[in-house]
């Protein structure tokens, strides 16, 4: 039974990513204050999903209840990619005001474990109480207002991501049990912030046997229905040790 004591000094930030078939997308939540007095907005800008850890839990207990509460979903694809603890991490004015109005016990210094999180956010329905919470495309992220070190920890986690998308079948947790090889090209194209020849992708697709089609096609599309795919993570790790780079 979790007792929701904090422990004030160590937190989790959980950087979450999404494809809607066109882009890849980022999970923040609105962070907003307003003087009780005038109404005036002191603060406008957003976070990463993230909060302390609670003293009866462990770091990625913490990250998979944080999801859980932003998505409803369980089983979700979490990795860490870092520890943070500069010491300026919380020190900027405004993040001082958040502070003394949320009174919520936090210290002066924080240190967070930030993870990666890959989610289909076709069939996440967001929820969060007293706070809005929305996808974002990865590339509008730079001329956002962001609280703490949120911004710089966006794009550790979006380098490792990168990083791990051409060694590792990770990317295939972003896709639906069934896609279209149109829609897996466009996928990395997004992740990688490129573009690849139609046929060469093609070619290198086939090559990955755990990349298997299916008899199934679509439906009511206005153009020639294409053939699904699945990810087959059973043939992956059978297959894993002479795995193709998945550099295209």
């Amino acid at each position: 039974m979790i007792s929701h004591k904090i422990v004030p000094n160590i937190s989790v930030d959980c950087v979450v990513f999404g494809f809607d078939f066109e882009k890849l997308n980022v999970l923040l939540v609105e962070r907003e204050l307003k003087d009780e007095k005038n109404g005036e907005i002191l603060i406008s800008d957003h976070t990463l999903a993230g909060y302390h850890i609670f003293e009866d839990e462990d770091l990625d207990s913490a990250a998979s209840r944080i999801l859980k509460g932003l998505t409803g979903l369980d089983n979700i694809f979490l990795e860490q990619f870092g520890a943070y603890g500069q010491l300026d991490r919380v020190s900027a004015p405004k993040d001082k005001v958040w502070f003394e109005h949320i009174n919520k016990g936090f210290a002066d210094r924080v240190v967070t474990v930030g993870y990666l999180a890959l989610i289909d956010n076709t069939k996440v329905t967001l929820r969060l109480k007293d706070r809005n919470v929305s996808w974002f495309p990865v590339t509008t992220v730079s001329e956002m207002e962001m609280a703490f070190d949120h911004k710089f920890l966006f794009y550790e986690a979006l380098q490792a991501l990168q990083r791990k998308v051409k060694v590792e079948p990770i990317a295939f947790e972003l896709l639906p049990d069934y896609f279209t090889l149109s829609q897996l090209q466009k996928l990395y194209e997004a992740l990688l912030g490129t573009s690849f020849d139609k046929r060469n992708f093609r070619k290198k697709v086939a090559q990955m046997h755990y990349v298997i089609p299916l008899k199934k096609k679509q439906q009511g599309v206005a153009h020639k229905p294409a053939q699904y795919y699945l990810f087959s993570r059973e043939v992956y790790e059978k297959t894993r040790k002479g795995r193709i780079s998945f550099i295209i």
